[in-house]
């Protein structure tokens, strides 16, 4: 019998998909419960930006009509907001669209791309789908003023003349550690101008202001920086799937060389275009995400156990032990977190910062499980 696994192209025989959040309903089917939480995917409380969820009910007429591919509307709102040219902007289904666009433009099986231990999954599948070499760089340790973070004096140490990517996620995902401004800046400043540097600020927003570090205003200085953000975490807008990168004019024009036709909906478009100015709902946002964060981090220094101080929207908790047994009890008790054991961090679980009343059920929780 024909094998088709072994037809697949070498790197991708080699992958592991991605392992997305549990849904409520699979919960549901699984144990036949309800009333369930999820605090497993980082997606914002609040749902999604009222603004555009008004904005769309004037394009559910049109459903019939495919999408403005140029995503135009989108383009000029994001230029304003960047004050950027608008063929600095690719867009993408999701964030994730555009990383998968960088890898699928720029690496060969010649060359390989760097990443730092305990960084988003999706880097390594990028990498290796195309049959390029990853470099997986080990994290710093706990003990270090960054816990887990990028140890950018190995990454750079690392670069090579095969060296064409490198991926940096500010805030990283799924630790929550955080990069300040000068070291960002020095390391980018150091690295080949042959080398992209794929700046991922899919959870930028959570930064509070006197720390926050925008990459975009660095773009017009370093040709080969790219800066990859989404509408998915600090809008609300997650199942529409809608991202983008902005970079040097002429790594656009490549990335749009492949981005697939009609690649973010119409709705997706008409919901970002309008989230964009909901300030007010980005406010209540952080201040919903700042509330729930001392919530948890206090009952996680009560209950003894150390995790990562987090710029994101959700805390990667130590449990000391092998924590898939914790994770199952906490679905048990309708409560869906995220195991991380497949990024080496077995005794983890990532917790997304919920309501308030979120948050509540999920200290409770966490004393039946801990105790």
């Amino acid at each position: 019998m024909t094998d088709y696994k072994k037809m697949a192209a070498p790197g991708v025989q080699k992958l592991s998909p991605y392992i997305p959040g549990k849904p409520i309903s699979e919960l549901e089917r699984e144990l036949g419960i309800s009333n369930i939480i999820k605090l497993a995917s980082n997606e914002n409380p609040l749902g999604p930006s009222p603004m555009a969820m008004q904005a769309i009910q004037g394009k559910m007429d049109e459903l019939a009509l495919y999408p403005d591919g140029n995503g135009f509307e989108l383009k000029i709102a994001l230029s304003k907001k960047h004050d950027l040219d608008m063929d600095c902007i690719t867009l993408g289904n999701g964030s994730n669209d555009v990383l998968v666009l960088l890898a699928e433009a720029y690496l060969t099986p010649e060359h390989n791309a760097i990443y730092s231990q305990y960084s988003f999954a999706v880097y390594p599948i990028a990498i290796q789908a195309v049959g390029a070499e990853h470099q997986m760089i080990p994290a710093l340790p706990w003990q270090s003023n960054t816990p887990l973070g990028c140890d950018l004096d190995l990454m750079k140490s690392a670069i090579n003349e095969q060296t064409r990517m490198i991926f940096i996620a500010n805030p990283n995902n799924p630790t929550g550690s955080f990069l300040s401004e000068s070291q960002l800046y020095d390391f980018i400043k150091k690295v080949p101008e042959d080398v992209i540097v794929v700046l991922d600020e899919a959870y930028l927003e959570y930064s509070p202001e006197e720390v926050r570090v925008d990459g975009s205003q660095w773009l017009s200085e370093f040709k080969n920086l790219v800066i990859t953000r989404t509408f998915s975490k600090a809008y609300g807008l997650a199942g529409f799937r809608v991202g983008y990168c902005l970079s040097h004019p002429d790594i656009a024009n490549v990335l749009n060389r492949i981005r697939q036709p009609f690649n973010v909906n119409s709705l997706a478009l008409t919901a970002a275009a309008a989230a964009i100015n909901d300030f007010e709902f980005l406010e209540k946002s952080m201040a919903v995400n700042t509330h729930g964060m001392k919530i948890l981090e206090a009952k996680c220094e009560e209950l003894g156990l150390r995790y990562v101080p987090s710029k994101g929207n959700f805390l990667l908790v130590d449990f000391g032990k092998e924590a898939m047994p914790i994770y199952q009890q906490m679905l048990e008790l309708g409560v869906i977190t995220r195991p991380v054991g497949n990024y080496g961090l077995p005794n983890c679980l990532r917790i997304t910062i919920g309501s308030e009343s979120e948050m509540q059920r999920m200290i409770d929780v966490m004393d039946q499980v801990c105790g």
